[in-house]
């Protein structure tokens, strides 16, 4: 499926510098280190030149929720090197080194998957694995992700096994263990907005 075409409108004060194109990389050297600059995609050249006529003025967005006390996990390919996995806390701060050497770490404190047949839902998976990991030595009760695939079905022991591969499968049943082992004693696996994940890896523009 093609990818749909947006439209980046950009403002440089310093400059006095607008325009619109439709190239992100384009867009990100005209911008990049450039003080007060300002940039937004469109899904319509309309919309993106109503936005410069306007002023180039980000709308007022609504303060995020206060996050509950836990452990928060995530995995994404924004940077373009494969899947990435996250484990922070409710402030985002890193903790996949309570869980893997920092040799298994990249310079962003992120876990990359070497494997580049892995899905971002194995690696939704395995961030899992990792949190309820953290969570027990952290002695942590509540851990939160945005994958529904993941917290609603895969580690709840519902995998379709003969359309998955078998490390997928293996690894859900071994989440799936934890999990169990992990609410027993009380912890809770509940899903949040990506938008709200501080250990969000989506890398939005």
């Amino acid at each position: 499926m093609a990818t749909k075409k947006k439209y980046y409108a950009y403002f440089v004060p310093g400059e006095n510098r607008a325009g619109i194109t439709d190239d992100w990389g384009e867009c990100e050297k005209i911008v990049s280190g450039k003080v007060g600059a300002r940039y937004k995609a469109f899904e319509t050249r309309e919309d993106a030149e109503r936005w410069l006529a306007r002023g180039a003025v980000y709308e007022a967005k609504a303060p995020p929720p206060r996050l509950a006390r836990g452990i928060y996990f995530d995995a994404g390919t924004g940077r373009g090197l494969g899947v990435e996995i996250s484990v922070t806390d409710e402030k985002g701060k890193n903790l996949l080194h309570r869980a893997l050497s920092t040799r298994e770490l990249n310079r962003f404190g992120k876990h990359l998957l070497k494997n580049a047949a892995m899905t971002n839902n194995y690696g939704e998976l395995l961030a899992l694995k990792y949190a309820l990991k953290i969570a027990q030595k952290e002695k942590a009760k509540k851990i939160f992700g945005d994958s529904r695939l993941v917290i609603d079905y895969w580690s709840r022991w519902h995998v379709k096994r003969k359309e998955l591969p078998r490390a997928t499968v293996a690894l859900a049943d071994e989440v799936a263990e934890l999990r169990e082992a992990f609410e027993k004693k009380g912890g809770t696996v509940a899903r949040i907005a990506g938008a709200h994940n501080p250990a969000d890896l989506g890398f939005h523009r």
